[in-house]
């Protein structure tokens, strides 16, 4: 007992004591096979010699788990319920999550000191493994959920060489797509409104764009790219914008159907007729796309099966196949998508 420390140690001081990471202390209280034994060896003896209790021990040591599985999106309330992707994406996990009775918790993460609270949330072993959507570049959230010994499934990727488990939709494939439509239809000023260019999916779909403007043998305008933010405000601030640059616009992609809908109201003020002045394209294909007047072509991402993906592979891991995550074509999952036509373009 002299080897014991006193006062209650912490997880950082069992790492220290063992050599490791603190993520590995982590991996191994969880019973991640992700450990190499000499490093399971090591921290159990520091367990041991410090007297480490882990948070939530009576579940730990029967190896059983919380059955609860958190999803993480780090937007506001406003964007969340604005947004209909979101509101899909949460239907499809929670559909494939109560089929197995896991337990969904929706977070949202909105500041750098909620961030920091999650992280200890997520260290004292309440949930089982992260679901994460709307990733950002600079986002170092799905380290530090892995660190944590915690498995974690990105909905879209930060970078194309993303190292973390994800479910994507063919973004760049979306934007040619909607250009070679609207070239097809015979327009030749075909503008965009992008995303936020700190993310993936935002920069996937502008070099879609402009892949697709290049097939057409147009000429890439750079004055015809507006940005935007996957706001109505952002797409209506963005249209203004490519008017006052290229008052001859004839076509718009829009990288989101709710930013379509703010450039659809701007079209409109200026005395634009969509389609017959000016064509409009989406993504997503939600019921934004489908109540708008006139009713909005858009690039169909299968949103709910993205969800239901993305909890399947979670779950996957949970049950033991860790393994099957580490291989690229498991890990990593970019599913299709589909121009639907409608009356705008």
């Amino acid at each position: 007992m002299s080897g014991r420390h006193s006062g209650r140690p912490t997880l950082e001081q069992v790492a220290a004591r063992a050599g490791v990471g603190r993520g590995t202390v982590s991996r191994v209280i969880n019973g991640s096979p992700r450990v190499s034994e000499q490093a399971r060896e090591a921290v159990e003896r520091a367990i041991e010699e410090l007297g480490y209790v882990p948070n939530q021990a009576a579940r730990t040591l029967a190896g059983s788990r919380t059955d609860a599985v958190a999803l993480v999106i780090p937007e506001t309330e406003a964007r969340l319920f604005a947004e209909p992707y979101f509101l899909d994406i949460i239907r499809g996990i929670s559909a494939e999550l109560g089929e197995s009775d896991k337990q969904l918790l929706l977070t949202l993460v909105r500041s750098e000191r909620e961030r920091a609270r999650f992280e200890q949330y997520l260290a004292a072993q309440r949930v089982d493994g992260v679901l994460l959507a709307s990733v950002h570049a600079d986002d170092p959230l799905p380290e530090r959920v892995r660190e944590l010994g915690l498995p974690v499934v990105l909905n879209g990727r930060r970078t194309a060489d993303e190292p973390a488990a994800y479910v994507d939709s063919d973004n760049a494939g979306a934007g040619r797509a909607a250009v070679a439509h609207l070239a097809g239809r015979g327009r030749r000023r075909i503008a965009t409104i992008t995303g936020p260019l700190d993310m993936y999916v935002a920069r996937a779909r502008l070099d879609g764009y402009r892949e697709g403007v290049a097939a057409a043998g147009l000429d890439v305008d750079e004055l015809l790219v507006g940005t935007g933010d996957f706001t109505e405000e952002g797409g209506r601030r963005a249209m203004r914008e490519l008017l006052d640059r290229a008052p001859d616009l004839d076509a718009v992609f829009a990288a989101s159907d709710v930013m379509a809908a703010g450039a659809r109201g701007v079209l409109r003020e200026a005395g634009r007729r969509v389609p017959e002045d000016v064509a409009l394209v989406g993504v997503d294909d939600s019921a934004v796309a489908r109540l708008m007047d006139p009713p909005l072509t858009s690039v169909r991402q299968p949103i709910e099966e993205m969800g239901r993906t993305m909890a399947r592979m979670l779950l996957r891991e949970l049950a033991g196949a860790g393994e099957a995550t580490a291989d690229v074509r498991d890990a990593h999952q970019v599913l299709p998508t589909e121009l639907v036509v409608r009356d705008s373009s």
